[in-house]
């Protein structure tokens, strides 16, 4: 049988940043934009305040605050514009997210940014749509966002750009993908993903799909092991992640396949227990991950406001550069602001970034990389950079 791994994205959209000034020139300002001076422009934030994802949601927030920051140089202002964050609470709940987006809609908000799930960014993305208003994801990676409409962008990674950075954990011919996800728009996209990506290159790929609420693993461990995978692919987020590996642990699906897993937040890094240093890491992102200015100014900047910068905070501080940029260039007219982002290139804490014209898909680097235990506290450590060009979903037609 060909070597087995376990693949594990406990990632964002509900897990898998960049901050420079607000043009296709990183080194340029944000003021250098044809923002119409003075007044007030408001742009709603709608993420998980409370709920299952609140850990997400304060990552995405701090980031934001502190990207928007860096973009304006610490004024809030472009060209004499105000920005003005207004915050709504999802809950984690698609109908609330909508109806907050409608009342921001109502009261003439014409950007909006944010949300940690799948499931409810695909809902705003429709209303965007519909009111024709500038919307821009935060950590929901379902790829179906991109290229969802001209009005829907991503400030985070997508579920193709972490299969892609997981196809260099395959060894030989003809594995058996098994995909281990929540059943719900994350773990539905990572399994089209898989199926997409590895598939494509020759690999069966099938499904064992556990209901979000779920609580009681062992059946589903069971699953995992009858299939007898070469490669298993966890797409898993929020706080049953721990319960989730300890029975993988208890029911040894450990030692049936060797163990390739995505990178959570922080919090997660204890939960792998004695596994951890028999596990490979892809990562979406870490501090340690990326050594360049913008990422030392934006942990600077959130560690200030007594954060700490993790797995979604570059998410959000991406986010805060490309609504800087938009206003910048857009002077209020949302076509002007699609213009604007449409091709930008910019750096960030990540490296280089690019929002791809053709989709809006948010071409960036994926990282690999490691667990290392000091004094019983887990910290990651990178193994190398996959090049953004490496993992950048296809476009349409490809």
């Amino acid at each position: 049988m060909a070597h087995k791994r376990l693949f594990a994205l406990a990632a964002a959209s509900v897990l898998t940043v960049s901050a420079c000034a607000p043009s296709s020139d990183s080194d340029s300002s944000a003021g250098s934009g044809d923002a119409e001076s003075g007044g007030t422009v408001e742009v709603g934030v709608i993420y998980s305040e409370t709920g299952p994802l609140a850990a997400y949601g304060e990552q995405y927030r701090a980031g934001l605050e502190a990207g928007l920051d860096y973009a304006t140089d610490g004024t809030g202002d472009v060209d004499g514009t105000t920005i003005e964050l207004v915050y709504r609470d999802d809950t984690g709940n698609p109908d609330t997210a909508v109806s907050a987006a409608k009342e921001l809609i109502g009261d003439d908000v014409n950007i909006m940014v944010g949300t940690i799930s799948s499931g409810i960014a695909g809902s705003l993305a429709e209303q965007a749509e519909q009111n024709e208003v500038l919307y821009i994801s935060g950590p929901a990676a379902a790829d179906t966002i991109t290229g969802v409409n001209d009005y829907t962008f991503r400030s985070g990674r997508q579920s193709l750009q972490d299969v892609a950075a997981a196809s260099a954990f395959l060894e030989g011919d003809n594995n058996t993908v098994v995909v281990f996800a929540q059943d719900n728009a994350f773990g539905q996209g990572n399994l089209a993903a898989v199926e997409a990506v590895l598939g494509a290159q020759g690999a069966e790929v099938t499904s064992v799909l556990v209901p979000e609420d779920a609580t009681e693993f062992t059946p589903f461990a069971a699953q995992l092991i009858d299939s007898d995978p070469d490669l298993i692919f966890v797409a898993w987020a929020g706080a049953t992640a721990g319960n989730m590996w300890q029975s993988l642990e208890q029911q040894n699906v450990f030692d049936e396949a060797p163990i390739v897993t995505g990178l959570a937040d922080s919090a997660t890094f204890g939960a792998y227990g004695p596994a951890a240093d028999k596990i490979s890491f892809l990562s979406h992102y870490f501090p340690a991950s990326s050594d360049n200015d913008v990422n030392t100014e934006m942990v600077s900047l959130v560690e200030a406001e007594g954060a700490t910068p993790d797995l979604f905070t570059p998410d959000g501080f991406v986010a805060g550069q490309m609504i800087a940029q938009a206003v910048a260039e857009g002077d209020g007219d949302v076509p002007a602001m699609i213009e604007s982002l449409e091709g930008w290139e910019f750096e960030g804490p990540k490296g280089s970034y690019t929002i791809r014209a053709s989709d809006h898909a948010l071409i960036q680097d994926m990282f690999t990389a490691r667990l290392v235990e000091t004094d019983g506290e887990f910290a990651a450590e990178l193994i190398d950079v996959v090049p953004a060009d490496q993992v950048a979903p296809p476009e349409a037609g490809e």
